[in-house]
């Protein structure tokens, strides 16, 4: 679904000595994860955009329904969208005005019906569609399904380690963790602190299952700081959704109720998994 964007990557930017890497944003994620397929690894990225993108996959995946996520703002969507018999989601300020479907996770859940539903985002959505087409398999983690995605992780290592005992180098199983941010108004990347916090909720739960046959070289610098970071806030996680600079946005615009949700740490046993561009439900 998209062409390479950027210079090949170097090597001391490509976290290649450890086997779950970060980087933020669409770009950031699409040049490590594309460095380590050239490198011959296999590669598994996982897509973390809290409030609200994952969260409004993780909610519909839960409810069975298929979800299609699309680039932000292209004029194609609702043609995109017919074609596939599908629900176009709307802005949030449509969607209250018209009770519609919107990029709120309180609007899937609440919706009766929905089988499958175009969903787009300039932040995780773009990513997953950038992501499909680096030859990555690609899910999309919450803080609602971490355990369930760190254990999903580990049943895909496994699977590849098998296929692969012995891989060259550079060629074993990668994770790559993408906390995707947010944007300033000029459209520059906002590193956004609840996707450092969702992605190190998985990446925690992964190394409570790893770091036995993992060990040092199992989370890069980046990766092990999103799960510190995480685990210094785990014991108040709703206070701190609520309170970082995303959460408040959202709190002072009325959509506390999407704050909530985002915050239900492993309410959720399913993993999405992003197959011929599109979200659906597996389990570990």
């Amino acid at each position: 679904m998209a062409e390479p964007t950027g210079a090949p990557l170097p090597r001391w930017h490509s976290q290649d000595r450890h086997v779950v890497r970060l980087e933020w944003g669409a770009a950031g994620a699409e040049a490590l994860t594309r460095y380590a397929v050239a490198s011959g690894s296999p590669v598994c990225a996982v897509v973390v955009d809290v409030l609200s993108f994952t969260t409004c996959v993780s909610v519909a995946v839960d409810a069975g329904v298929r979800v299609h996520p699309y680039r932000w703002k292209d004029a194609t969507a609702e043609a995109f969208a017919a074609e596939r018999g599908a629900v176009l989601a709307v802005p949030r300020p449509v969607g209250r005005a018209t009770g519609g479907i919107s990029l709120s996770p309180s609007t899937i859940r609440g919706a009766a019906g929905l089988r499958d539903l175009v969903l787009p985002s300039p932040n995780g959505a773009t990513t997953s569609a950038v992501l499909a087409g680096t030859g990555a398999d690609v899910v999309a983690g919450s803080l609602r399904n971490a355990s369930a995605v760190a254990e999903w992780i580990v049943g895909w290592l496994t699977d590849r380690l098998v296929a692969t005992p012995r891989p060259g180098p550079g060629g074993g199983p990668t994770v790559v963790m993408v906390p995707s941010g947010e944007r300033w108004p000029d459209g520059s990347l906002r590193p956004a602190v609840e996707d450092l916090w969702g992605a190190g909720a998985v990446v925690a739960a992964l190394a409570a299952r790893l770091e036995h046959r993992g060990g040092p070289l199992l989370l890069s610098p980046e990766a092990e700081l999103a799960g510190t970071a995480w685990r210094a806030v785990e014991a108040r996680a709703g206070a701190a959704l609520a309170g970082c600079a995303s959460g408040r946005e959202l709190v002072e615009q009325d959509w506390a109720d999407d704050v909530a949700v985002a915050a239900e740490v492993d309410a959720s046993d399913v993993v999405p998994v992003l197959t011929d561009g599109v979200y659906t439900a597996h389990r570990a």
